[in-house]
């Protein structure tokens, strides 16, 4: 058996997912689940940064809820998404954020 590296629980009779999204982050394909939130993936996933400051510190999940604006993301090109209020969608493409732009 290989160990899975999502962070998610396995699944049993107590917890059921929405239907399955394929969706891009910085280029490597994720299998989301409606009804995640862009944050909920990289937690799952155990990415971390989610973008840096423009000095360079990485920057992820804090508040959770769109006030601290820590989780800014790329999602399909519009840079500076609040990636804890934004549901992920089939083939979304998300990159981190450098800065005020996307990482390049």
């Amino acid at each position: 058996m290989t160990q899975s590296t999502s962070g998610r629980l396995p699944l049993d009779a107590n917890i059921a997912r929405g239907k399955k999204l394929n969706v891009e982050v910085n280029g490597n394909l994720f299998t989301a689940f409606e009804g995640e939130t862009v944050a909920a993936l990289f937690a799952a996933e155990n990415l971390s940064a989610m973008r840096t400051t423009q000095d360079g510190e990485p920057r992820g999940m804090f508040c959770g809820m769109g006030v601290c604006f820590d989780c800014l993301v790329v999602i399909n090109n519009i840079p500076n998404t609040r990636a804890c209020m934004t549901w992920v969608q089939e083939g979304m493409k998300i990159s981190t954020q450098s800065g005020l732009t996307a990482s390049q």
